[in-house]
């Protein structure tokens, strides 16, 4: 009669059991489906596609590379446009200007544009290293930010999201600027000005950016390029940090009132647009 019953020693198939801790859960990650090659040419025409194989997988060495190319390039072009006896004369006015250099010598302030001419000579050959620094604590902003609204990912999630939404103007931008550059003559570029490059795709040039600085700080803010990129910031944080609509583009403005803010007080303090 006990044939059909379990023995005492014989597991019960049914038998309740506690489920795995949360460390023992393995999590699958599922392999990225673009190379990384491919994601720089696909942020320009499948932006959400791109940013969704950065969340699977993130990338930046190739867009880092690509921003320092591009960023160097122009500089250096620009520089090689406007002359250093342009520059020279450039210094000169806003050393004229400044209420420090007021009861300077002729000889101090000679010393006081050479030093300036330098320092801005060696700043050239240090964009590389700017431009790495400023990446890195732009996707350190975009991280923590997304973690303050309850959002997933790691760091080089928010480093991905900035590299990525940076490349299309950046890429444009440049052409267009180097372009520009090729048929203006070094009479027509404003040094001033020039600083944000000579193509300025906003309403900043209607205005005298020597007299009102400051305006013309303010209107720069409404720029094709920096739209785009905010356009574009604000779909990769949605995707790769896995947040709302609204808040990706409360973290956008919030970084572009601060920015905006700083060039402004840049502005007043120079005299000159940022």
């Amino acid at each position: 009669m006990n044939e059909d019953l379990p023995s005492q020693n014989q597991p019960v198939e049914n038998e309740w059991q506690a489920p795995p801790l949360p460390e023992e859960i393995k999590r699958i990650d599922e392999p990225a489906q673009m190379s990384e090659l491919g994601t720089l040419g696909g942020i320009f025409f499948e932006p959400g596609k791109t940013f969704e194989d950065l969340r699977r997988k993130p990338r930046f060495v190739l867009g880092t590379l690509l921003i320092i190319l591009l960023t160097t390039t122009l500089v250096f072009l620009l520089a090689n446009k406007i002359g250093e006896e342009n520059l020279r004369q450039f210094i000169a006015e806003q050393v004229d200007k400044s209420s420090q250099m007021q009861a300077a010598t002729g000889e101090q302030k000679n010393k006081a544009i050479d030093l300036q001419i330098t320092i801005i000579k060696v700043t050239r050959y240090l964009i590389p290293l700017f431009v790495i620094i400023g990446l890195a604590i732009g996707g350190l902003i975009y991280w923590l930010a997304i973690k303050a609204v309850g959002g997933t990912g790691n760091y080089l999630h928010g480093l991905s999201v900035w590299i990525y939404s940076s490349i299309p103007p950046t890429v444009v931008s440049v052409i267009a600027n180097c372009i520009v550059l090729i048929f203006k003559s070094t009479d027509e570029i404003d040094v001033a000005a020039s600083q944000r490059g000579v193509l300025h795709a906003n309403p900043s040039f209607l205005i005298d950016g020597k007299s009102m600085p400051v305006l013309a700080t303010l209107l720069a803010t409404f720029d094709l390029f920096l739209i785009w990129g905010w356009i574009l910031a604000a779909i990769g944080l949605r995707i790769t940090g896995k947040i709302s609509s609204g808040a990706a583009w409360a973290i956008v403005l919030i970084m572009a009132l601060v920015s905006v803010t700083f060039r402004v007080v840049l502005s007043l303090v120079n005299g000159v647009p940022m």
